[in-house]
């Protein structure tokens, strides 16, 4: 099976310093996949080298199996980006930014459609006339997290996805994912948040200073353990 996405010796320099370091691992289509790490471990630099916008130094980085050196435009065909701050209007409502952000991609959606997906990331019907301005920071989120989803591509890259987000938003979110998952989607999300990658993910890299040094995977019909992935997160960042 060809990976959704594979990284193979990745390194990738930012203002002349190593932003990773021979970063290797392959994410299986349909599994939910976690970087976890600290600030500055390069987790959204991985991100970023899948979508073409950062060149490796050396390595490759590849999308369904295509290189991004030599076919970028596939993978943005092929992925939706959810950055941890998304960069939507607060002068529109959330109709007005999902329809104008699709239309930048090509893409329409009708009401229903629109509904549908705020209904999935359970953002108040009341909420959705009202001009994002007045939105809360997990709220807007939720508005960014269903732009993701009407685009309705095979692989979703997620930086810090539930920024913002209660825990009861958490936990709904990480049950969307778990549904897109079961329906063959491939989700790669980075984050610092221990508890919730070992409540959504198939498989979690643990990054540190640019580098993979630790993998954990989960066992049937159980979750990753989330104090050894919680021990190993904190021994390194400490070491």
């Amino acid at each position: 099976m060809v990976p959704a996405l594979e990284a193979d010796a990745l390194t990738i320099v930012r203002g002349g310093q190593p932003a990773l370091r021979g970063v290797s691992f392959a994410v299986r289509p349909g599994e939910v996949h976690a970087l976890l790490g600290g600030n500055g471990a390069g987790k959204s630099t991985t991100l970023l080298a899948f979508l073409g916008f950062l060149a490796p130094a050396q390595g490759s980085v590849r999308v369904e199996g295509a290189d991004i050196g030599t076919d970028p435009a596939h993978a943005r065909r092929r992925i939706a980006y959810l950055p941890e701050n998304a960069a939507l209007y607060g002068h529109l409502d959330a109709y007005e930014n999902l329809g104008y952000f699709l239309g930048l991609a090509g893409l329409r959606a009708g009401r229903g459609a629109i509904d549908a997906a705020l209904d999935r990331v359970a953002l108040a019907a009341a909420a959705r006339t009202r001009r994002l301005e007045a939105y809360s920071k997990g709220m807007r989120q939720k508005v960014a997290i269903a732009l993701a989803l009407l685009r309705e591509t095979p692989i979703l890259l997620l930086d810090e996805p539930t920024s913002g987000l209660d825990p009861v938003a958490i936990d709904e979110f990480n049950r969307l994912l778990r549904e897109l998952a079961g329906a063959g989607r491939t989700v790669l999300m980075v984050t610092h948040d221990v508890y919730g990658a070992c409540q959504v993910a198939d498989r979690i890299g643990l990054l540190r200073d640019g580098a993979l040094v630790g993998r954990f995977e989960a066992t049937p019909g159980a979750r990753i353990d989330t104090e050894a992935v919680h021990a190993a997160f904190v021994a390194r960042e400490t070491a």
